[in-house]
């Protein structure tokens, strides 16, 4: 009875590899790629034992800490350990992503969409797909793992060592691994796709977060969190592998768990089920804005308190910050001191850089959402009514431009009201708020960017999340790599003025005009195209 569960297993997993032969081969290939440039690049910037010391001294502070994870070996600051300090933590998120999305939309999105009714009226197990997918998933993290540490061995650079380097590339596939299974857990208890991805997100941005105050604060705090059982390995400075083994082994708990749910529950049903809506909907409910706001709110009420957190969670380490400041030349010199502002507040510039562009990732979540109901043939049904396409894809844009303004409102909140609560100067909330709305305009040209694509070219419409991609790292690896200039410069966000310490430019108002003019020519597009499901 139990191999019937999983028949044709095998057929399903060659089947999902199939669908999934562009999309898994360019995320092995970027995320490796990634880590050998970066290691590379800092054998480069940093080719002397003095130097690496020197900038293991400007990677102490507490804020620092929070972003990149606990440095260990700060001490003898080797390539190996720098490697590992500046890079996995944020080579294991992107893998964690790469995992929830690659999971929910084989298992929760093909349930939604149909596609596992009709695979179970074939000889297939009721456990097949599931398996499947979780095979698919577990394989594609060990190929990661298997090709980063080999090939980070192979770049033969001093301190990365092969058992090291094994363990980075198994550090990234555990953390894959852990997500994969978190995922397919998700996967049974709610009833949509949307569901799905939002709890295992938000599961993976609390894993952050927690490490981030556990690192900081509580040492003890940090072994709640996966992320924190990864970094705790202590990647080409100790290498502990029992960290990776606990991190496998909850995710197996994980997974076997999400099969006996899965072989219990009825198809397209969830174990946290749907709260009946009213009997009639409001006026409100009955627009276009109004729906598309009903379908959007658990998911940026969820990124609402995830972005207030954030900031608070950076807030609460600015008190360490000015100390640390007084105390270390170093990172004195590598912020040059500007008269009437102290260099907790010039390093607040960098951290909002930072900070917006995350913001940035639920408008734009909220605008291709559009997207995604003309692929499921929803629009139709709305366009078919009395309402025009301009009225249809303005509900959206109005409720992206709300929530970026939001996302960033409640961050800048979050970090003044606990920075101010641990620091002997307060700084000026206007002087914070300012900071954080001038990144606006960059913040409305990716909308546009989505707007545009929705227009022309649907299909093409992950590109935005490519460029956004593209300038998290250009702004969070460009001063540690020392990135060109001009590679900064192709992002709306290098464009920015960092308020309060510089003035406010006529790039902001050119950054605008160009949002405008993206938007114009989306909507122009989306009203002449065909509506295609």
């Amino acid at each position: 009875m139990a191999n019937q569960s999983y028949h044709n297993t095998g057929r399903l997993s060659r089947f999902i590899v199939r669908q999934d032969r562009i999309r898994i081969p360019v995320w092995i290939i970027s995320l490796s790629v990634l880590s050998f440039m970066v290691a590379m690049a800092f054998t480069d910037l940093y080719p002397t034992g003095i130097e690496r010391q020197t900038i293991a001294e400007t990677m102490r502070n507490p804020a620092m800490t929070a972003m990149v994870g606990k440095g260990y070996g700060l001490d003898d600051y080797t390539n190996g350990a720098m490697m590992a300090h500046q890079m996995l933590l944020l080579t294991a998120m992107a893998v964690g992503i790469m995992s929830i999305l690659l999971v929910t939309r084989h298992t929760r999105a093909d349930e939604e969409d149909g596609r596992i009714e009709m695979i179970r009226s074939l000889p297939a197990g009721r456990l097949a797909n599931l398996f499947a997918t979780i095979s698919v998933s577990f394989g594609t993290n060990a190929l990661i793992a298997i090709i980063t540490g080999f090939g980070l061995y192979a770049l033969g650079i001093e301190s990365m060592d092969l058992e090291g380097s094994l363990m980075y590339g198994a550090a990234l596939g555990a953390t894959g691994i852990f997500f994969s299974a978190i995922t397919a857990l998700f996967a049974q208890l709610t009833e949509s796709a949307r569901g799905t991805i939002g709890y295992s997100i938000t599961v993976l941005l609390l894993s952050y977060l927690i490490r981030a105050i556990g690192d900081v604060s509580n040492e003890t705090l940090s072994w709640f969190s996966p992320l924190g059982w990864v970094l705790g390995s202590e990647v080409y400075v100790k290498n502990y592998w029992w960290p990776i083994i606990l991190t496998i082994g909850a995710a197996i708990t994980l997974v076997v768990l999400s099969l006996y749910l899965n072989g219990i529950r009825d198809l397209e049903a969830g174990f946290i089920p749907a709260k009946p809506g009213r009997k009639y909907a409001s006026s409100f409910l009955k627009s276009p804005l109004g729906l598309a706001l009903r379908l959007q709110r658990i998911g940026l009420i969820s990124w609402a308190a995830g972005m207030f957190i954030l900031g608070a969670s950076y807030g609460s380490v600015l008190g360490d910050l000015e100390s640390f400041f007084a105390k270390n030349e170093m990172m004195a010199e590598l912020l040059t001191p500007v008269e009437g502002y102290s260099l907790t507040e010039q390093f607040l510039t960098m951290l909002m850089s930072v900070i917006s562009m995350i913001c940035t990732i639920p408008p734009l979540m909220a605008m291709l959402k559009l997207k995604g109901e003309e692929k499921k043939n929803r629009t139709e049904h709305l366009l078919s009514r009395a309402v025009s396409r301009t009225r249809l894809m303005g509900s959206y844009f109005i409720i992206s431009v709300m929530a970026g303004f939001l996302m960033i409102t409640l961050a800048a909140i979050g970090l003044w009201a606990v920075g101010n609560s641990v620091m002997d100067k307060e700084i000026a909330f206007g002087t914070l708020y300012s900071a954080a709305m001038v990144y606006l305009p960059a913040m409305w040209i990716m909308i546009g960017l989505a707007v545009l694509f929705i227009g022309f070219a649907p299909k093409l419409s992950g590109l935005t999340w490519l460029y956004l991609t593209y300038s998290i790292l250009v702004v969070y690896l460009g001063g540690m790599l020392q990135f060109p200039e001009w590679m900064g410069k192709l992002t709306p966000f290098g464009h920015i003025p960092k308020l309060p310490i510089e003035e406010m430019d006529f790039m902001v108002f050119i950054l605008t005009i160009i949002a405008i003019v993206l938007l114009t020519v989306g909507f122009i597009g989306y009203n002449k195209r065909d509506i295609r499901g």
